[in-house]
């Protein structure tokens, strides 16, 4: 069974998906059950550390700390609410720094969740 806005990764080709709509099935690609990606926690040393900067009373901005090289770099930014109603997502080049502006009152708190290149999926809450 998939759960809302979980990540699988294909081991053959590494496309990544995100789940938009529970369901039962499980998913696949290259004709093989696609990987759950596993959360990681960073703490604050680790370069997949989210800082949030608060702008204003619902502007926030998210900034990690982490090289973006084509080697190695962050591929995309999420910010999502507690209840998981609000989403805003950034892809990256590897020309920008790893940030993100956005507007919420996402009273109930938020999280972010960020996929590096090497490392995976990465999480501050």
């Amino acid at each position: 069974m998939t759960e809302k806005l979980e990540l699988y990764k294909c081991k053959t080709c590494s496309n990544v998906v995100e789940v938009v709509h529970e369901g039962v099935g499980t998913l696949v690609c290259c004709k093989a059950d696609m990987t759950l990606a596993k959360e990681n926690i960073p703490d604050v040393e680790n370069a997949h550390y989210a800082y949030v900067e608060v702008l204003d009373d619902i502007t926030k901005k998210v900034v990690i700390k982490h090289v973006m090289t084509p080697e190695h770099h962050i591929e995309f930014i999420e910010v999502i609410s507690n209840d998981k109603k609000f989403v805003k997502r950034k892809f990256l080049s590897m020309t920008e720094p790893a940030e993100l502006t956005f507007k919420c009152n996402c009273e109930e708190g938020f999280f972010v969740r960020l996929y590096c290149n090497l490392d995976g999926v990465w999480v501050t809450k």
